[in-house]
This record gives C-alpha cells, sequence and structure tokens, in this order.
C-alpha cells in the first residue's frame, strides 16, 4: 500500500497531480491540504493536525463518509505534515507520495523537504511530488523515470557525499564528491527516459524537474 499526503502547500497544476493518484492509495489530508483532495474529488482516509487551516465547507464536504478525524492541539511538537507522515508509517505502508509540499513559504518547503530524512522513514520509498517537480533523498541507489530533456540536479543533504556516479545524464559524475556549498551537480539534463544516480558514502537530495515544467 502506498499513502499519499496533501499538504497546504501550492499545487499549480492539479490535473498532474491527479495522475499520479492510484484506485489503492491511502489518502491523507495534512490540515488545509484538505483543499487540495476536494479540487480532485477525492475524500481522504485520514484528515490529521490542528485543523487551523481546514475551511467549514471542506468539513462539510467530508460529512457522512469515512474519514478519521485526528484533531491535535495548535501547540503541538510537529507540524501537521510531519504528524501526516508519522501516521503513514504507523499504518505500516510501503510508499509515500508528498503532494503540495513544495513552493509557498520557504521555510516550510525547507522543513518539507527536511522530513525526507526522518529516521522512521529509513529504507522507504518517499518523495516530494506536485506532478512537476519530485524530491528524493538518496542514501545508495536511485532510478529516476522521467522524459529525455529533464532537469536532474544533485544537492548534499548534510555532509560531503563521496562516490557520486551518475548514468544517462549529460554531464557525467565518475566516483565524485559533491560538497556542501558548491554547485558540481546542479542542472544536469536527462540523455533518455531513465537515468540513475549511485553514491557511495552520505545522503543526496535529487531535484527531478521535469521538461514541460520548464
Amino acid at each position: 500500500m502506498r499513502a499519499v499526503i496533501f499538504a497546504n502547500g501550492e499545487l499549480g497544476q492539479p490535473e498532474r497531480m491527479r495522475a499520479l493518484l492510484r484506485a489503492d492509495d491511502y489518502l491523507i489530508a495534512a490540515d488545509g491540504g484538505l483543499r487540495h483532495l476536494r479540487a480532485l474529488d477525492r475524500k481522504p482516509d485520514l484528515l490529521i493536525g490542528d485543523l487551523d487551516s481546514v475551511s467549514q465547507p471542506d468539513v462539510d464536504w467530508l460529512a457522512g463518509g469515512s474519514t478519521e478525524i485526528r484533531k491535535f492541539p495548535a501547540e503541538k511538537d510537529f507540524t501537521d505534515l510531519e504528524l501526516a507522515l508519522r501516521a503513514a508509517h504507523e499504518r505500516g505502508v510501503e510508499g509515500i507520495l508528498l503532494a503540495a509540499a513544495l513552493g509557498g513559504r520557504l521555510d516550510q518547503t525547507l522543513a518539507n523537504i527536511g522530513l525526507l530524512r526522518l529516521p522512521e522513514l529509513s529504507g522507504m520509498d518517499v518523495s516530494l511530488d506536485d506532478g512537476l517537480t519530485e524530491v528524493r533523498l538518496i542514501t545508495a541507489t536511485l532510478t529516476i523515470q522521467g522524459s529525455e530533456g529533464d532537469i536532474v540536479s544533485l544537492i548534499p543533504a548534510g555532509s560531503a557525499v563521496e562516490g557520486v556516479r551518475t548514468h544517462a545524464l549529460q554531464y557525467p559524475l565518475n566516483a565524485e564528491t559533491l560538497s556542501p556549498g558548491q554547485t558540481r551537480g546542479i542542472s544536469n539534463v536527462m540523455l533518455t527516459d531513465q537515468a540513475a544516480v549511485e553514491i557511495e558514502h552520505g545522503e543526496l537530495l535529487c531535484v527531478h524537474l521535469r521538461k514541460n515544467n520548464l
């Protein structure tokens, strides 16, 4: 089972997001992310958060359905999105897609990307994706599915990342080191519909911009 969590960020082209959804996805609305699901006419299985960003019409839309609602105090230790991630992990899903977690407030976007490093998510297939931009964390290998001409940027998530190798990217990296504060891994280009990245040590953020977003 895969969980798809809708945050309260931007979702510029909802139809692109709709194309990523599966019929059997476990849908979670992280507080105000409920508005995106309503726009897609997909009721969530779970609504979670302090619910300070949920409109009354959206709540009324859920009436009579089977959505579970977990309300937390406004003064809490975690963001609504982290609560949703923890709920998905507790459910035992094999993969998680975070939607509408990019764009909008810079602090929230950076924090959302940082959630990819949660220890509970280690070994799981987790991505942030709005249909146009995809962000993943690489700890060993990653195969990137896309199109020729897509942009791929590789950014160290913490300390220097060693032994970086790329396949089917225009500017190859061959057992190289990418260090924080340098831009060596920015704006590479996919040569085919599939590319790959391998690393020997460290954590690397992969930002995949689909060419129809450029």
